[in-house]
């Protein structure tokens, strides 16, 4: 694993990033004279000022990750997010001024959406309560979807392999535990039969894939959910994992008044397991962005403190 990256190096990547968005907006017949960095941690966003478009431009990767990979999962949002679009899903929609596809330039894959305004920050309670209505929509999506990301167990994996050796980053004990559940937790998220034999009652469905009730945009005109990269099919858990009981509560009471299931607890607490191994795989990342190191350390002192494996299974 390389050396952590220097601001100076983090800034290029930044401006290489910037530059490959802008060639790409203006190959595609937009008006760019003064790109903006809206963001900028795992991705940067990219205000193609004046168009109203914003390109989201992934610069911090997984060890060993596949372009094939990422395009694929760049292509699956934006089919899912046109047809909640066309069914008047209050989402970020994708830019209707360029083609509905992933565009890779300069060695960076990128997708184009058409500019909101953000107003606040999203409310978690009012987003868990949106997520209900969300897989009310989703239920009839008629795409098909992996499930759970059929390269997580992969995914996961790598990043913890990725941190042997490399005690700066984590604790070699840490690091045991962490993969010892995660030859637990891993059979069940990369196969469906095995998830559905363990979680009987537990009904798959389309979903967000990646925190939801965080992933709202709240705009003048109300608040619009974003970032879809990680959709698959999966259980209504793993999208409100980690919110805390309050935000599970607003949910259930949502979803019943949608005509949805009720968290299954049991569930969910293996699902916040899951998240837990997502969180610790992020540590390999620190060489890309190392202001991660203190971002995920209350993350890994929460873990510390937690049964093996959630307590669930293993």
């Amino acid at each position: 694993m390389p050396e952590l990256m220097t601001p100076e190096q983090i800034a290029a990547r930044t401006s290489r990033a910037v530059a490959a968005a802008t060639a790409a907006g203006r190959d595609l017949g937009l008006e760019v004279t003064e790109p903006t960095v809206l963001y900028d941690l795992f991705s940067v966003v990219v205000h193609l000022a004046p168009s109203p478009v914003v390109v989201r431009v992934p610069t911090v990767l997984m060890p060993g990750s596949d372009p094939e990979i990422q395009a694929a999962r760049q292509r699956r949002e934006l089919d899912v997010v046109r047809w909640l679009v066309e069914q008047g899903a209050p989402v970020v929609p994708p830019s209707p001024l360029v083609p509905l596809e992933p565009v890779r330039r300069d060695g960076f894959s990128m997708t184009f959406w058409q500019l909101v305004d953000k107003t606040a920050e999203p409310d978690f309670v009012r987003g868990a309560r949106m997520t209900a209505d969300l897989h009310a929509t989703l239920r009839e999506y008629p795409g098909e979807l992996p499930f759970l990301s059929s390269d997580e167990p992969d995914a996961v994996r790598a990043g913890l392999t990725a941190l042997e050796g490399r005690p700066d980053l984590m604790d070699p004990a840490d690091l045991d535990r962490a993969q010892r559940e995660w030859a637990v937790l891993a059979p069940l998220v990369g196969s469906r039969e095995r998830f559905e034999a363990e979680f009987p009652g537990v009904d798959l469905q389309p979903l967000h894939g990646d925190a939801p009730a965080y992933n709202v945009i709240v705009t003048a005109d109300g608040p619009l959910h974003g970032d879809f990269e990680l959709t698959a099919l999966g259980p209504v858990e793993w999208d409100l994992a980690s919110f805390g009981p309050e935000c599970a509560d607003a949910y259930d009471e949502a979803a019943q008044r949608r005509g949805l299931r009720r968290l299954d607890q049991r569930a969910l607490r293996f699902i916040e397991a899951v998240g837990m191994s997502r969180t610790l795989m992020c540590l390999a990342l620190v060489p890309q962005l190392p202001s991660l190191a203190d971002l995920l350390k209350p993350s890994v002192e929460h873990w510390r403190e937690l049964p093996f494996a959630g307590g669930v299974t293993g």
